[in-house]
């Protein structure tokens, strides 16, 4: 008996292991699905950014197109970001993970998608971080079958429209927006507020005097543990490292940090990101 027992353990574990390896994927198929419109937006002819796109821009955000080589470049309608082995962590308390991490943000419409890869404790994880038609959404799936989280409602909403936000400036055509307002507070700031399916977010952003974008900060955005529980947090994203590819500056690490009271949590930890306008897949 023993025996058998062992034997059909060790097909169970080879079982698991095969279905592991296997390439196919729910959750990345499903990314897959939703990137093809994405990429169907990207292929309309581009126009060109001029001064007379930037003239009315904050000082310091106007400097920011000239630095970084916008002026003269198409008007990009889509950015595809590769992140690398990113230190990740789910909440205070809650161990490190390195995940790879893909997104695609639209310009048309506020619009961005992001498929997390990694493994916990040798078993794959896999995740979706949504945001369309004024919908965000974040899902956590174990072992290519477990959901662990689906969060979605008002505060994946308004946290979806922030991120967006703060990432408007690596997909500058975003910024020239309608639904994107502006708002100068000195040379080395700016305001932005976004409004768009009825919800409203706002932030600052912070330059260096060369015209590189160093931060944006925001009071807009709760922060929300993989239970569900929400709780207002200060919020800010750290853009450094800037390296010049195809014509662009652009920053290669980026920092996403909650502002707890009793100190500050790295929780989105990249560097050596690469970034890519209106790509073909």
């Amino acid at each position: 008996m023993c025996i058998v027992i062992g034997i059909l353990f060790c097909l169970l574990i080879i079982g698991i292991t095969v279905f592991f390896s296997i390439p196919y994927s729910k959750t990345h198929s499903e990314f897959i699905s939703i990137k093809k419109n994405f990429l169907i937006d990207s292929l309309m002819d581009p126009e060109l950014f001029t001064e007379k796109d930037v003239a009315l821009l904050p000082i310091p955000v106007k400097k920011y197109f000239h630095h970084c080589g916008f002026i003269g470049k198409p008007k990009m309608q889509l950015m595809k970001a590769v992140y690398k082995d990113v230190k990740f962590k789910f909440g205070k308390g809650k161990p490190e993970v390195i995940i790879d991490y893909v997104q695609y943000n639209s310009a048309e419409a506020p619009a961005r998608i992001a498929y997390i890869d990694s493994t916990m404790y040798g078993i794959p994880f896999e995740g979706l971080d949504l945001y369309t038609a004024g919908n965000g959404a974040m899902k956590g799936v174990l072992a290519k079958l477990i959901t662990l989280f689906n969060q979605t409602g008002e505060t994946m909403d308004q946290a979806s429209l922030v991120t967006f936000l703060s990432e408007c400036l690596l997909i500058p055509n975003v910024a020239l927006q309608e639904y994107i307002s502006w708002k100068e507070i000195d040379g080395l700031h700016a305001m932005a507020a976004i409004s768009y399916y009825g919800r409203t977010a706002s932030g600052i952003f912070t330059f260096n005097e060369e015209g590189e974008l160093c931060s944006f900060t925001t009071n807009d955005r709760k922060a929300t543990s993989t239970d569900g529980k929400s709780e207002n947090v200060k919020w800010s994203v750290v853009f450094s490292e800037y390296a010049e590819t195809n014509g662009f500056q652009k920053p290669t690490k980026f920092q996403a940090i909650w502002h707890y009271d009793d100190g500050d949590l790295i929780y989105f930890d990249g560097k050596d990101v690469t970034v890519e306008y209106d790509p073909h897949d």
